[in-house]
C-alpha cells in the first residue's frame, strides 16, 4: 500500500523536483560557456568548477547555525529566489555584452552556498514534517526523483544547447528555482526553528557545532567518513572517465550521453525496490550489501576499452553501482536524520555537505595530478581499490537505530 505522506510533503517535493530538473538541465552549460563564449583555458574550466565548490563549502560553515536558528521555509524560500538571481544574472550579462569567467565564478559560489542552506533547511523540515517511520519513504522518493532528473536532464539540456545554446539552459535552470519557491510558499502549517539567544548572537564556537556533534556520535562518525569517501572517489574519477572515453577512446557525444544517461536508471530502481527490500530483509542486512557492492563495482571500470565493448562495460558498471547507490543512499539519509537531534539537523547537514564537498574538490584535484602522472585509466583503478575498504567504516547491527516514534505534523496526514 502506497503510504500517504500528505499535502505539504508533496509541495516540498514538486520544489526539490523541479529545482532538480532544472539543475540537470543546465549540466554542464558552465563549461561551454566558458569555453565557446568567453575562450577560456582547461585550467580556468576546472577552476571553474572546483574553486565554485571548495568556496561555496567554505562559507556553508557559518550558514549552519544560522539556518538552525530560522523558520525552515522563508530560509528555503530565500535561497531559491537567490538561486534564481544569480543564474539569471548569467544570461542578462551575455545580452548586455558584460559576461566576464570572474562572473561565472562568482555564480558558481554563491549558487553552491545557497543550494548547501536550501539542502540543510529541507532536511531538517522533512524531520519536522514526516513521521519518523515514513522518512524511508519519503527519502526514497527523493533519491528516485534525483536519479530520473540525472538520465533525463542531461539529453534534454544537449538538445537545448544545440538548438538555443548553453545560455538558455542556465535561464531554464534559474526559472526552475523561482518555481521551486513558488512550491515551498504553497506549504502550509507550522515549521520549525531552534531558539536562540539574541544577546549572545552567533558565536565562532557554533560554527563548530555540527562538526563537533557528528564526531561524538559514532554511528553518525561512521556513516560519515563512508559517505565522504564514497563520494569523494567516485566524483574524482568523473573528469578522468570523459578525458578517457572522449580523449584517449574517442567515444562520439552521443555514446558518452548513453553511458552516463541508462545507467541512472538504476537509481531510480534501486530507490523504489530500497522501503520494500528493508521490509522484507531488515534495515542493517540491505544496507551493508548495498554498501559493499556500491564500493565493489566502480573496480569494473578497470576493464574499459574502445569500442562497443566498452561502452557495454560503462554501462554495466555504472547501472550497477547507482542502482546499489539508489537502494543505500535513502536508508543511510533516513538513519542520518533519525539519529540527529532536531533543533541541530540544519547544522549537522550544512557541515556533513560542506566538508564532502570540500572532500570532493581535493580528490578531483589530486587524481587529476595523478591522472597526468600515469594514466587516466591508471588514477581511475586506483579509486576502484580504495573504495574497496570504505564499507569497513559503515556501521555493526548494534549500532543501527529502529526509527524513532515522532508525533506527526499537523498536516502530515492529510490525503
Amino acid at each position: 500500500m502506497r503510504v500517504q505522506l500528505g499535502r505539504s510533503f508533496g509541495w516540498l517535493w514538486s520544489a526539490y523536483a523541479v529545482s532538480t530538473y532544472g539543475t540537470w538541465i543546465a549540466f554542464g552549460a558552465f563549461p561551454l560557456i566558458a569555453v565557446r563564449v568567453l575562450h577560456s583555458p582547461a585550467f580556468a574550466v576546472s577552476l571553474l568548477e572546483a574553486a565554485g565548490l571548495a568556496v561555496a563549502a567554505i562559507v556553508a560553515f557559518s550558514l549552519g547555525p544560522w539556518v538552525e536558528q530560522r523558520a525552515k521555509r522563508p530560509v528555503m524560500i530565500a535561497m531559491d529566489l537567490v538561486r534564481f538571481a544569480a543564474m539569471a544574472s548569467v544570461p542578462i550579462a551575455y545580452v548586455l555584452g558584460l559576461l566576464s569567467y570572474g562572473q561565472l565564478l562568482v555564480v558558481s559560489v554563491v549558487s553552491g552556498t545557497a543550494g548547501i542552506a536550501f539542502a540543510a533547511a529541507s532536511g531538517a523540515y522533512l524531520k519536522y514534517l514526516v513521521r519518523s517511520d515514513h522518512l524511508l519513504v519519503a527519502n526514497g522518493r527523493f533519491e528516485g526523483t534525483s536519479w530520473v532528473a540525472t538520465a533525463a536532464g542531461p539529453p534534454l539540456g544537449g538538445a537545448l544547447i544545440a538548438l538555443l545554446g548553453p545560455v538558455v539552459t542556465v535561464m531554464a535552470d534559474a526559472f526552475s528555482y523561482l518555481l521551486s519557491a513558488l512550491g515551498v510558499l504553497r506549504i502550509r502549517g507550522g515549521d520549525v526553528a531552534a531558539p536562540r539567544d539574541r544577546a549572545t548572537g552567533l558565536r565562532g564556537a557554533d560554527l563548530l557545532g555540527g562538526w563537533r556533534f557528528i564526531l561524538r556520535e559514532r554511528v553518525l562518525r561512521r556513516l560519515f567518513l563512508n559517505s565522504i569517501l564514497v563520494s569523494g572517489l567516485i566524483m574524482a574519477t568523473v573528469p578522468l572517465l570523459s578525458v578517457l572515453l572522449l580523449g584517449q577512446y574517442h567515444f562520439p557525444a552521443w555514446q558518452y550521453g548513453l553511458a552516463f544517461g541508462i545507467p541512472a536508471l538504476g537509481g531510480f530502481v534501486g530507490a523504489r525496490l530500497s522501503a520494500h527490500l528493508v521490509t522484507r530483509y531488515g534495515r542493517h542486512r540491505v544496507m551493508i550489501v548495498s554498501g559493499w557492492l556500491r564500493s565493489l563495482f566502480p573496480l569494473g571500470l578497470a576493464f574499459v576499452r574502445p569500442g562497443v565493448w566498452g561502452l557495454l562495460t560503462v554501462i554495466t558498471v555504472e547501472g550497477l553501482l547507482i542502482t546499489c547507490m539508489g537502494v543505500f543512499n535513502p536508508i543511510y539519509a533516513t538513519q542520518r536524520l533519525q539519529r540527529t537531534p532536531a533543533d541541530h539537523t540544519a547544522q549537522i547537514l550544512s557541515t556533513w555537505s560542506a566538508i564532502s564537498k570540500l572532500l570532493q574538490a581535493a580528490l578531483m584535484v589530486i587524481w587529476g595530478v595523478l591522472a597526468t602522472l600515469t594514466s587516466p585509466l591508471a588514477a581511475i583503478t586506483l579509486s576502484g581499490v580504495l573504495l574497496l575498504a570504505t564499507p569497513l567504516l559503515l556501521p555493526g547491527r548494534i549500532h543501527v537505530s529502529a526509527p524513532e516514534p515522532a508525533a506527526p505534523a499537523e498536516d502530515v496526514r492529510a490525503a
